[in-house]
């Protein structure tokens, strides 16, 4: 009896020591973010926006701003790795932030935190035979553009990266894709809501993501092209992020022939992209 009430008490100080140094590392990171939004906004990374991302100035003013100051942060906190011979540069660096945080600008969110790292390679890489994390099996010798791991790094092709930020209305991009996978992987609504709203949203989401899924892959298995990509029809996982990359690269046709998807994707990102695209 002693020994295990030594064990509580001993366990009780090692959680509030825990909790008071993540509170303090909280603390100390904010400060820093904030530090880092109070100086300019670098001029380089201006010209790669304008040059690389092409969404980037179909935004109205306002949503311009917020996803500087988020990629911005996302940037300084993530770890950039070169492979193949690739050199970081800050563009490469700005030019996928961009296109990733995108995604959180209307979402709680923590800049994708539970990234550690961001792989880069020139062109199309070569996988070993693995299973990943969306539940895909990647057999020796295949060749990728991306990869996402849960709890681990996000892989990209540099050559695929910018032709999807050139391009923002194609309908297909890398790093939209990954990064819904990143999403995903937290297995949260990323918004704040009451248990019965919760669980409504939940009830929804199932019954709207299960019946376009199962659309798709009918689709699919009888040959018929549709404007979401058939890639989609692989798992559950790949339609959310197929569906992430139509959302956002060509809402006015989604919401046309996929009203209930696209109400579904608008409500989880907290974005309307047919409504800041009018006109363009």
């Amino acid at each position: 009896m002693g020994f295990r009430g030594e064990w509580t008490v001993f366990t009780m100080l090692d959680l509030l020591n825990r909790l008071a140094a993540w509170l303090a590392s909280n603390s100390r990171r904010g400060r820093s973010r904030t530090r880092l939004l109070a100086e300019p906004f670098p001029e380089a990374w201006h010209h790669y926006l304008n040059d690389n991302v092409a969404v980037y100035s179909l935004l109205p003013p306002d949503r311009q701003r917020l996803l500087r100051d988020t990629l911005w942060i996302f940037v300084a906190e993530r770890r950039w790795e070169g492979c193949g011979g690739l050199n970081i540069t800050d563009e490469i660096r700005v030019t996928i932030a961009a296109q990733a945080c995108l995604l959180l600008l209307g979402l709680e969110h923590d800049y994708f935190s539970q990234v550690p790292s961001i792989l880069v390679y020139p062109s199309g890489f070569q996988v070993e035979e693995r299973v990943s994390q969306a539940g895909v099996i990647h057999e020796e010798g295949v060749g990728m553009v991306g990869e996402a791991w849960k709890r681990g790094p996000v892989v990209l092709a540099w050559d695929e990266v910018l032709a999807g930020g050139r391009d923002a209305r194609d309908g297909h991009n890398v790093v939209y894709h990954e990064f819904a996978h990143q999403l995903d992987f937290q297995g949260q609504w990323p918004h704040r809501a009451s248990r019965a709203a919760m669980r409504e949203l939940g009830r929804k989401w199932n019954e709207v993501m299960t019946a376009e899924y199962n659309r798709l892959v009918r689709a699919s298995e009888e040959g018929r092209a549709t404007i979401l990509d058939e890639y989609g029809a692989t798992s559950p996982a790949e339609f959310f992020a197929v569906s992430t990359e139509c959302f956002f690269e060509q809402p006015e046709r989604l919401q046309r022939r996929h009203p209930r998807l696209y109400d579904m994707l608008r409500t989880f990102y907290g974005q309307n992209p047919v409504e800041w695209l009018a006109g363009k």
